[in-house]
């Protein structure tokens, strides 16, 4: 590195966002710097750039998104022993405190100090480069391109689905909603050996590109009963298990009518309403599990080694690729052609792109 200053993009609005000269983070004891090679645009990024807001998460200051990148460690702090100069890894982007109740029972995603990039007012790795604590990197096989290690991020919700809902090989799954995440949801069903996977979204082209990874059949929820779109009005009983993920107020509450008796729902999506009608009738008599789901914990490793041992694609979800100064495009083409993109990949070195 000749310099000590990198380029960064700089969110300092709602829809302003510059490709700045800003510091290269100094690692410190326990952590690495990376060298971002790709990053991806998740949703949050976008709502974040359009609304200035998530929930209680409000952007006070300029920020820099981003949270779904692999890269190349180029630095490490005297702490560290897991990584080296050189290690290609992917990046969990979630730092945990590692002492409280929830980290001490495996269950560090709800633990209430993370240190999550994005979340104001944390600054993200939309940047040449980053640095985190090594623990939280996780070296990429040989045969396991960037891209994939990018994935990893989003993938991993998918993956924790998968565990919260006890998924089986035998087990029939509908994911609701097949934006990103419900595509990647798609993917890590197949991991865990599932074979009769079906996905339902109002978008043609979302659809179109869900059978493309493997789905059984796919349904339009604008289009009727959906017995009958799978061509079995008669014998229709429900799914075993439904992943919710597109955070529609109707497919949230459908979902009780679309499982078996005795099935399981897991929601993921995040519902813009506060409050939703559930029939808690149907919930009780049906002796339904309903499983709510944050980030994930404990995935990146499991995901790693089922992807590097089949012979999955998951980077068929890329959509679009853009370097870095090419910010303001890439951000717009996500808010605003939800119809014909699915996951953005953000480059900061462009011959990569």
């Amino acid at each position: 590195m000749e310099s000590n200053k990198m380029a960064a993009a700089v969110m300092d609005r709602p829809l302003s966002i510059e490709i700045r000269q800003v510091d290269i983070p100094e690692p410190k004891w326990d952590e690495a710097l990376v060298r971002v090679h790709c990053i991806g645009i998740c949703g949050s990024d976008v709502h974040y750039y359009e609304h200035g807001r998530i929930g209680r998460y409000v952007v006070e200051k300029p920020i820099i998104l981003g949270h779904e990148l692999a890269g190349t460690v180029v630095k490490v702090g005297r702490g560290v022993g897991n990584v080296q100069v050189g290690d290609r890894v992917a990046v969990e982007p979630g730092v945990t405190c590692g002492r409280c109740e929830y980290c001490k029972s495996g269950r560090y995603n709800l633990c209430p100090d993370v240190v999550f990039m994005a979340t104001p007012p944390v600054d993200g790795a939309w940047a040449e480069y980053v640095a985190i604590r090594s623990d939280f990197l996780f070296k990429l096989p040989d045969g396991m391109s960037f891209e994939e290690g990018a994935l990893l991020e989003p993938l991993s919700v998918g993956f924790h689905a998968m565990r919260r809902g006890k998924i089986q090989p035998d087990h029939t799954v509908l994911v609701t909603g097949l934006g990103p995440i419900g595509l990647l949801a798609l993917e890590a069903a197949k991991l865990f050996g599932v074979t009769e996977l079906y996905g339902s979204d109002v978008v043609a082209f979302r659809r179109e590109l869900a059978m493309e990874l493997g789905a059984t059949g796919v349904i339009d929820p604008t289009q009727g009963s959906i017995a009958e779109q799978l061509g079995d009005a008669e014998g229709f009983k429900g799914f075993d298990v439904l992943i919710e993920t597109s955070g529609n107020a109707r497919a949230i509450a459908d979902s009780i009518r679309l499982v078996k008796r005795g099935g399981t729902i897991v929601l993921v999506g995040l519902p813009v309403a506060e409050s939703i009608p559930v029939d808690v009738a149907q919930l009780v008599d049906s002796e339904l599990d309903v499983y709510g789901l944050f980030r994930y914990a404990n995935t990146y490793p499991a995901a790693i080694q089922a992807l590097s041992r089949g012979n999955q694609d998951i980077r068929r979800v890329i959509t679009h690729k853009f370097p870095l100064r090419s910010i303001k495009e890439a951000v717009e083409t996500a808010r605003t052609q939800k119809e014909t993109s699915i996951k953005i990949m953000i480059y900061p070195d462009e011959k990569h792109v």
